[in-house]
């Protein structure tokens, strides 16, 4: 479940007494049989004496303990594996941020310039600053101050805790510190120091030849678009490392989730114990005092506040992500269930709420985004055909298969297999008024969707291409663009088209919004 932002805090802070005692390399009596095998590096010790060492190749305890403040110049980049138009290799995303972490104070501020490779044209750059303390977090626009969200508040505590700067010191504080079995990393045997942190089982894996940390790992549920993974492998590499101050520092940090490469930060220039100001800190209390207590993506729910009706029997729900209740003569469908278990949960009540005694008969999830497929696993738990398009089958098979014993979901207590129904050409839905025709769109960008089609409606629904600017422009044309050419392809008549996060439009002013798109 999701972990209040004070106990984050709290444990934080716990290791810090703890790690201000010094830990001797103190011999423990081991079998000799194995132990090089069991403890390489680290013969004959105990794990905090391992720790130790580790420690001393650092620079020694008392210089990380020293350590007040870090100020990090960093250029990143990510794998958008959760929207990328195609699946791997995927669309990357760059930054480069300014980061200061006050570790006394528990305190970091983020000053993020991003560069989003999804946006329109001209319109990559954003800039924005994370400022984060025991109170809670804001994201920062001028002078406005609004909640963060919680995944950045988990993020910059365990920078904190579990950085290079702090992870030994965290591990020595622990209770439960213990060996784990070794693992070989570039080739070599390492040994591993197994601890809990706030509940998240953590492992330092430690070079046997220079004593040096060269990965951290831990098994989590995260609260950014990973949490649709449920129980996952993170394993951080620590890399190009920099003598500083006295300190052996890794200004390279390469993750990997679930075994492949995420993300990757370079440290341009680092520094420790610069002074910071309380001022830097301050922020809107109210705003922070929110952050603390938002539910993040798993705990989003469904609303009907904003319920449009397209045609007799054709419920839109307008929100950050768009769902529909169909009703057919033979039953209900659902156009998608994004975002959360808790959210699909949300609208197959209301379905049954307002058609009582109607089964629902089918779930169409028309793209491969991790949002917009959220709900997937409640849909096969609850035993629901789901419609999916044929290439997106083998993400969605390991979505449905993933672990998830760290906060159990309705799939992982009822254990239920899938019944996909797939979608690799025109594929038609019920009768009458209502019917609907599934098409894969099959082009560059939308090649992992499939839009849906009401013949006797003349109405679209074409998944996640089509968002209209507030200047009445096409949000990347390209997208709309590959819509009209299925439109073409299969010689519909269309009036009205809506989509994933786009209120219905008529379908001949998108055509001119594209013309216009041409010509500019």
């Amino acid at each position: 479940m999701q972990k209040g932002f004070s106990i984050w805090v709290a444990a934080i802070l716990a290791f810090a007494e703890a790690s201000s005692a010094q830990i001797s390399p103190r011999a423990v009596t081991l079998p000799r049989a194995g132990a090089q095998e069991r403890t390489p590096g680290c013969e004959g010790l105990t794990p905090k004496g391992c720790l130790s060492l580790a420690a001393g190749a650092m620079g020694g305890q008392d210089k990380l303990a020293a350590i007040s403040t870090v100020e990090l110049d960093v250029i990143g980049n990510k794998e958008l594996m959760e929207q990328s138009y195609r699946q791997t290799p995927f669309i990357t995303s760059y930054t480069r941020d300014q980061i200061t972490m006050d570790l006394a104070g528990q305190r970091m501020i983020r000053k993020e310039h991003s560069v989003w490779p999804e946006s329109d044209l001209k319109q990559s750059d954003s800039d924005t600053t994370l400022v984060v303390t025991p109170a809670g977090g804001v994201l920062r626009n001028g002078s406005q101050d609004s909640p963060s969200d919680t995944a950045s508040l988990i993020v910059a505590c365990q920078a904190m805790a579990l950085g290079p700067q702090r992870i030994i010191l965290t591990a020595i504080a622990s209770q439960d510190l213990h060996y784990g079995t070794p693992k070989t990393v570039r080739a070599t045997l390492h040994a591993v120091l197994a601890f809990t942190w706030n509940g998240i089982p953590v492992r330092i894996l430690v070079n046997r030849f220079n004593h040096l940390p060269d990965a951290v790992e831990t098994t989590q549920e995260f609260n950014d678009f990973w949490f649709y993974w449920g129980d996952v492998e993170q394993r951080v590499y620590f890399d190009d490392w920099r003598w500083v101050d006295g300190v052996e520092f890794p200004s390279n940090q390469v993750t990997e989730r679930n075994g492949a490469l995420w993300s990757s930060t370079q440290a341009v220039d680092i520094a420790f114990n610069k002074p910071v100001r309380d001022q830097d800190f301050a922020l809107d209390m109210n705003a922070a005092t929110v952050s603390t207590k938002q539910k993040g993506w798993k705990g989003a729910t469904f609303h009907t506040g904003q319920d449009k009706l397209l045609a007799a029997g054709i419920d839109l729900f307008l929100g950050p992500w768009n769902t529909t209740i169909v009703k057919q003569e033979d039953g209900v469908v659902i156009l998608e269930t994004p975002i959360s278990g808790s959210f699909s949960e949300g609208i197959l009540t209301e379905a049954r709420r307002r058609y009582p005694g109607t089964q629902i008969k089918a779930v169409l999830s028309t793209s491969d985004s991790w949002p917009h497929v959220g709900g997937v696993r409640s849909d096969v738990a609850e035993g629901l055909p789901v419609f999916i398009l044929d290439l997106n089958k083998s993400l969605l098979q390991r979505m449905v298969r993933a672990p998830h014993t760290i906060d159990p979901d309705s799939l992982q207590k009822s254990r239920k297999a899938p019944h996909w129904q797939i979608v690799s050409d025109k594929r038609e839905i019920g009768t009458g008024a209502n019917r609907m025709v599934l098409y894969p769109l099959r082009g560059a960008s939308t090649e992992r969707q499939y839009m849906v089609y009401f013949p006797e409606r003349s109405l679209l629904y074409a998944s996640d291409t089509l968002v209209v600017n507030d200047d009445h422009t096409l949000y990347d044309p390209e997208l709309a663009h590959e819509v009209e050419q299925a439109v073409e392809r299969e010689h519909l008549v269309v009036k009205t088209v809506y989509a994933m996060h786009q209120a219905p439009v008529a379908w001949g002013d998108v055509l001119q919004m594209l013309l216009r798109a041409n010509n500019d």
